[in-house]
């Protein structure tokens, strides 16, 4: 008894604990310890009968989409190099899985699983301001022109990081504080400061998309909360201060945001001090893009090839190399669409397009449905505070309208997934009561 609870239980309890901070250290140990959560589980569940994890609509809906980006695969014309990809996709999903039945042997790993998160953004808001104002952090890495990635050193990630785990680590207070009932002034203050802190730092790595995405979620989580409303609107009255200032005093990175944006939606390359060379520019400069020219020409290339194979795609991460058969251009041929949606279109056909687009028209149509009740029917709520932060975290994942990383690259799978088996803990606590 005691070797099947360290087994399954305690084991897969601290690396999802960690999980946070192993994401940190690059792609190895966090796709480790997700393939042991996930083995752990599946042996659990063989021996236990575990079938009510299994025997729900997220499960049926997931393994839907396994079987079309695995069919995917094997229709695609390098088999082998896209079933390394979809094949062993399965463990995101039944990480998911595990997740819930943790929580439901223990809901004590979110009070810990909070203290990990809040000790990751400490130690990257820390490095990182050091890392802007010194040129090099902790490590020794230096910083990326003007941008900064703290101990994710080369990779440019660390804006992502933050955003998509922000809402979590917001949730996660929640849900501590109604719990525990935080009175430790010293710890409110932490989190303000980290909540505060963390999005200037966003700015400073230079992650656009990741610096939308958290005033997406922040302003998510204001229109939809309802007991700690005044609380989280003051702390991201307080980081849009923090942003305006750094863009006002810190012209490389107003330059980033602000010139090299309008620069890239119309590739206005005529921004020279030589009138007369910039008369003589091509007419093409003066076109409007999406996002920039290179994400415009990879959207273009993803759209020709869903049109020569709706059905299912050309095999998941294989865009890369059917792409230049498009010639749409060089810049086109990257490793990914830089899209979500158009990746899904591309490389796994229509259907995975509409399950994962009709998940998400799901979660936008139920969230307006939440909103108007607080207005005008206060006392029907589809969801608790904790489980709108969780919602907003899944909504900047399946978000339609930005670049994207790749939507079957590992790394980001993880944190994508992660929020999922805590929304799906609460849903079935939820249901429960309600019965009750």
């Amino acid at each position: 008894m005691k070797n099947h609870k360290f087994f399954f239980e305690i084991i897969p309890s601290y690396i999802i604990i960690l999980m946070p901070g192993l994401l940190i250290t690059g792609p190895f140990l966090p796709d480790l310890g997700i393939s042991i959560v996930t083995i752990l589980f599946l042996i659990n569940s063989k021996k236990n009968n575990l079938i009510k994890y299994y025997d729900n609509i997220y499960f049926k809906f997931f393994a839907v989409f396994y079987f079309i980006i695995v069919l995917s695969s094997l229709l695609s014309n390098n088999i082998l190099i896209s079933l390394k990809n979809s094949l062993f996709y399965f463990r995101f999903g039944i990480f998911s899985l595990c997740f819930w039945y943790l929580l439901e042997k223990n809901d004590k790993i979110l009070k810990f699983l909070f203290y990990s998160m809040i000790i990751c953004f400490l130690s990257l808001i820390i490095d990182g301001y050091i890392q802007y104002i010194f040129g090099k952090n902790l490590f020794g890495y230096k910083i990326h022109g003007t941008r900064v990635s703290s101990f994710f050193g080369s990779e440019l990630i660390l804006g992502s990081y933050l955003s998509r785990f922000f809402p979590i680590l917001f949730g996660l207070f929640v849900f501590v504080d109604k719990k525990l009932k935080i009175k430790n002034k010293k710890l409110l203050f932490v989190l303000t400061i980290i909540f505060i802190l963390a999005e200037g730092l966003i700015l400073l790595s230079g992650g656009r998309v990741a610096l939308f995405f958290m005033n997406l979620s922040a302003i998510y989580i204001v229109l939809m909360i309802k007991d700690y409303k005044k609380y989280r609107f003051w702390t991201y009255v307080g980081s849009l201060l923090l942003i305006f200032g750094l863009i006002l005093f810190l012209p490389n990175t107003q330059d980033r945001i602000i010139h090299q944006t309008i620069t890239d939606f119309t590739n206005n390359t005529d921004i020279t001090k030589n009138k007369d060379v910039a008369s003589n520019k091509n007419q093409n400069s003066k076109k409007l893009y999406i996002f920039t020219k290179t994400h415009n020409d990879m959207y273009i290339a993803g759209l020709k090839i869903f049109n020569n194979n709706k059905l299912f795609g050309v095999g998941p991460r294989q865009y890369r190399n059917v792409c230049k058969d498009y010639h749409v251009s060089k810049q086109a041929c990257q490793t990914h669409p830089h899209n979500t949606y158009i990746e899904l279109l591309s490389e796994a056909g229509i259907f995975a397009f509409l399950l994962v687009l009709g998940l998400f028209l799901i979660i936008i149509i139920y969230s307006f449905m939440h909103f108007f009740n607080n207005i005008f029917n206060k006392k029907k709520k589809y969801f608790n505070d904790f489980e709108i932060c969780l919602l907003s975290a899944i909504i900047i994942s399946l978000w339609p309208l930005s670049p994207s990383g790749s939507f079957f690259h590992n790394w980001l799978s993880i944190v994508y997934y992660f929020p999922v088996g805590i929304f799906l803990w609460q849903r079935s606590l939820n249901s429960k009561s309600i019965k009750n």
